[in-house]
């Protein structure tokens, strides 16, 4: 487009050099007083069986001039002219038509943005108020000194309605298709949002062609739900129809229109129970004329045209309505203050309508209340306080599900994303994608005499018919095409079940559907209906009974660790770095031939027929388990995870469903379809899955080794106790056989060693209860001790001093030593066997030997030895007297003691 300025200065001298001749002189000076309202109308739709905009300026001017009231009362008149098509020189040509006709407004066109500027600009340098019904013209014009009104909704007011309307239904993302480049400019306000708010909003625009398929294609393939179509009607239609060749127009889409016709789409063709596509309208049906305004123009339609080219009235007959009705008012009230008039204008003369500015202000404080809702106007000129009626389209009309107010305030009462569960999905049929599957989805074994649905059975079936009949829908099961779950491909698209959801070819899916968050970005789950985790299943072993028990192999394995005991176990041969899990992986990556399974059944083969241990989920290890009983679980659960149902993104029902199968689980019902399906197999029910106990045939080596080892023990306990029974035998002269039965009942009974407690016997039955220290001059009524070990460790001869050599015979004629009392229990001398019997009958009544103060005289020599009267040591020498456990021998006596006080062995006083 030219800069404007050259724009309008070339259309006013061209139009000058044609209306300078064909305008008499005197109009331009000719002003004549107002006994009619003359306005005109630009018409852009010149068909009879158009939108009714002809119809509705002749409603308006037979309503108006019904009520005129006055002895002066002006009629209103509207001069119709018609716009051919959207071009300058027409546009100028038309307006040139309508100045001299003397009007006080010109109101249109409405659907001609690039026409609708001219007439602006024309009017403004007549000072004519010019009303719009059309879009505001983009790129928008400067601030113009005299202003037109438009009562079309502004550029800005309709991006703040559609950004309330995605913020109410919480749409993360949008793609805006537009037909013309101006859109960009058009809904600035709404593109500004989504940048300050980083959400995503893709813009396509429509090729020459309006071809809406491709665009259309990229929206689906880049998961997108809601489409915002910038557009008029008949391009609306076009996209929208297109959508449903696609499959895009289901309930996982939702549309947003911009075109205030929207009630004109006839979508009967389109929509169904599902669709979402919501519109803007601005009519007001609680106006008394509405009806009266509906049903002249059907009328008109029937007379005039073969079929109803609308189902309804456009917007643009309503705006040509209440316009008419705005300018009257203001004219009313201008002339109520002034009297005003009407001259002639021309292109080619400079003068303007003395009037306009005046009436131009008059027009914006209008307030009035027509077809399209209250009409009030800023300062600007630009329509405020006015609503839009938020609708959404369904089979055979429309329903209103909101408000949107001027000061961008949205009331939404409800939309197919909102209603309850039984008005959701009630009367509805899902198509239900899912693979086969044990237990969970399969064929009937007499399938071929069933169909649709009855062929198949199962735990996902019947919770399927259970949800069917909670939420009042139907439903037709469809085997996956490719037999596969979904996984993702390298150009990004996805196989399998996820592959049938992002491209809407199924509703639902449900099967033993894993529940993983790469899955979960292209697509939606329902809360889990099974909680489960991954096991491992393994085959058991039947162990042969061998007769190698006593093997080398199983003497020397004290604890029996089982081979398959958990994961860790499996791998700790293994030496990395890495963790067990990781280690496991790489195991399992370079183990040739390949470890991997395409099948829950191949995998359940190779586990009976090889050493293969299988990682599945634990709900189908316990299945297979029950059917055949030498499978059996290894360890815990590795994680835990759990089955959901599927859907496309953005459902509307995931949240419906989701409460469905809490309920579900609530009543007990998935536990009791469980039970069903998993607890009919072959195989009793195990306590623990975990891996059996040991046997004994498992754990014989333990026994055995147990065995010999108590043998051992045995043995070196006997030669232990022989070997001291014997030694103890030589030291106190007594058998051995009567030795180790004394050391046997004496262990029985609890007692202490025989050999710590023995006594020599004596020659009297009484015993000595302290030993007193003997005479040495007197008669030796004791043996004495035979041996003594110094306190240089010596051993020395009891046979006489020149036996014991110097030193003990220094020590015994040494007065002062002998009298000298050693320290009891002093751990120098070594008593003899003898003295600790004799100390031993301390409490005896055997008279004590008095203590002598004579020095102690030397020891006679011992008599010879001999053979009948040595003692148990083999020596000692001939004793005067035996002293045994016997009474006293004859001629035996013991001297009276000298001293009450009682001394022992050693002369110490007690």
């Amino acid at each position: 487009m030219p800069e404007l300025p050259a724009l309008l200065l070339s259309i006013y001298f061209r139009f000058l050099l044609v209306t300078v001749v064909t305008m008499p002189p005197s109009s331009l000076s000719q002003t004549s007083v107002l006994s009619s309202v003359r306005m005109a109308a630009i018409l852009d739709d010149s068909s009879v069986c158009g939108r009714g905009e002809r119809l509705a300026l002749a409603l308006a001017r037979e309503n108006i001039n019904s009520v005129m009231e006055g002895p002066a009362r002006a009629r209103v008149e509207v001069d119709i002219f018609e716009l051919q098509k959207d071009s300058q020189y027409e546009t100028t040509d038309t307006m040139c038509q309508i100045l001299p006709k003397g009007v006080v407004s010109v109101i249109g066109p409405a659907s001609s943005p690039a026409s609708g500027s001219i007439v602006s600009h024309i009017c403004g340098e007549k000072e004519i108020p010019h009303v719009k019904i059309g879009p505001e013209e983009t790129p928008r014009l400067p601030y113009l000194r005299f202003a037109s009104v438009t009562l079309y909704p502004s550029n800005e007011d309709l991006s703040l309605a559609i950004g309330a309307i995605l913020r109410s239904f919480s749409y993360p993302s949008a793609s805006l298709v537009c037909a013309k480049a101006e859109c960009l400019l058009r809904l600035e306000e709404l593109i500004r949002g989504f940048l300050i708010s980083r959400e995503t909003l893709s813009i396509r625009m429509l090729d020459d062609n309006l071809d809406p398929t491709p665009l259309l294609k990229e929206i689906r393939d880049d998961k997108i739900a809601t489409i915002i179509i910038d557009a008029n009607a008949s391009i609306s239609y076009l996209i929208l129809k297109k959508a449903s060749e696609l499959g895009m127009t289901s309930a996982f889409y939702k549309y947003i229109l911009t075109t205030m016709d929207f009630p004109l789409l006839w979508l009967d063709d389109i929509v169904d129970e599902q669709s979402n596509i919501v519109g803007f309208s601005m009519f007001n049906t609680t106006h008394p004329f509405y009806l009266e305004f509906i049903r002249s123009l059907n009328l008109s339609w029937r007379e005039g045209c073969d079929i109803n080219p609308y189902p309804g009235p456009a917007l643009s007959s309503a705006l040509l309505f209440d316009a008419v009705h705005v300018v009257v008012s203001a004219v009313q009230e201008l002339n109520r203050s002034q009297e005003i008039g009407v001259k002639p204008l021309s292109c080619t003369s400079p003068q303007i309508w003395q009037h306009g500015t005046s009436l131009m202000n008059y027009l914006r404080m209008v307030e009035y209340d027509g077809l399209t809702g209250r009409v009030e106007f800023n300062s600007k000129g630009q329509r405020t306080n006015y609503s839009l009626h938020i609708q959404e389209k369904h089979r055979g009309g429309h329903k209103e599900i909101g408000i949107w107010y001027s000061n961008n305030t949205l009331l939404m009462n409800s939309t197919s994303l909102d209603i309850n569960v039984s008005e959701t999905l009630a009367n509805k049929s899902l198509i239900i994608t899912t693979i086969l599957e044990n237990p969970y989805v399969m064929r009937k074994v007499n399938y071929q005499e069933f169909e649709g649905n009855e062929q198949y059975e199962g735990f996902c079936v019947d919770m399927l018919r259970e949800l069917a009949d909670s939420l009042k829908f139907t439903f037709r099961i469809k085997l996956v095409d490719d037999g596969l779950y979904g996984a993702p491909e390298p150009n990004g698209s996805w196989t399998g079940m996820v592959g049938e959801l992002i491209n809407r070819k199924a509703d639902l899916a449900v099967a033993a559907f894993t529940i993983t968050s790469e899955r979960e970005k292209v697509i939606d789950f329902s809360k889990p209906f099974m909680t489960l985790g991954i096991s491992i299943l393994y085959r058991v072993h039947i162990v042969s009974h061998t007769h190698r028990i006593y093997a080398m192999a199983s003497v020397w394995i004290f604890t029996y660790i089982n081979k398959l005991k958990n994961n860790r176990d499996r791998i700790q041969k293994h030496n990395s770095r890495y963790q067990t899990y990781q280690r496991m992986w790489n195991y399992m990556y370079s183990k040739q031939p390949s470890v991997f399974v395409k099948s829950t059944e191949e995998g359940i083969a190779r586990v009976l027929n090889s050493k293969y241990a299988f990682l599945l989920e634990s709900t189908m290890n316990e299945y297979h388990r029950s059917l055949k009983c030498n499978l059996t679980q290894i360890g815990g659960l590795l994680d835990t995870k759990g089955y959901g149902i599927g859907m496309p993104f953005g459902s509307p029902f995931r949240d419906e469903i989701s409460l469905a199968v809490l309920q579900l689980q609530e009543n007990n019902r998935l536990e009791i379809l469980k039970r069903r399906w998993w607890e009919g197999g072959q195989c009793p029910k195990e306590e623990d899955h975990r891996a059996k106990g040991l046997g004994m045939e498992n754990i014989g080596g333990i026994f055995v080794v147990l065995i010999c080892g108590l043998i051992i023990a045995v043995f070196v306990a006997v030669m232990e106790f022989v070997w001291s029974t014997r030694r103890s035998a030589e030291t106190d002269e007594v058998s051995v056989c009567q030795e180790m039965l004394t050391e046997f009942r004496n262990a029985v009974s609890c007692k202490k060693s025989s050999r710590l407690r023995r006594r020599r016997p004596l020659s009297s039955s009484l015993a000595l209860r302290h030993p007193t220290r003997i005479t040495l001059g007197a008669p030796r009524p004791l043996r004495l001790v035979r041996e003594m070990r110094l306190s240089n460790g010596k051993l020395y001869s009891g046979g006489g001093p020149s036996d014991m050599g110097p030193g003990p015979q220094r020590l015994l004629e040494d007065p002062l030593v002998a009298n000298m009392p050693l320290p009891r229990g002093c751990t120098h001398v070594r008593i003899c066997q003898e003295c600790r019997r004799i100390q031993s009958l301390r409490t005896t009544s055997c008279t004590r030997i008095p203590p002598s103060s004579a020095p102690l005289p030397r020891l006679a020599p011992p008599p010879p030895h001999s053979s009948s009267n040595t003692d148990s040591e083999g020596g000692g020498g001939l004793s005067p007297c035996r002293i045994g456990h016997s009474p006293l021998a004859k001629g035996c006596t013991l001297p009276p003691p000298q001293s009450s006080n009682n001394t022992d062995l050693m002369g110490e006083q007690k």
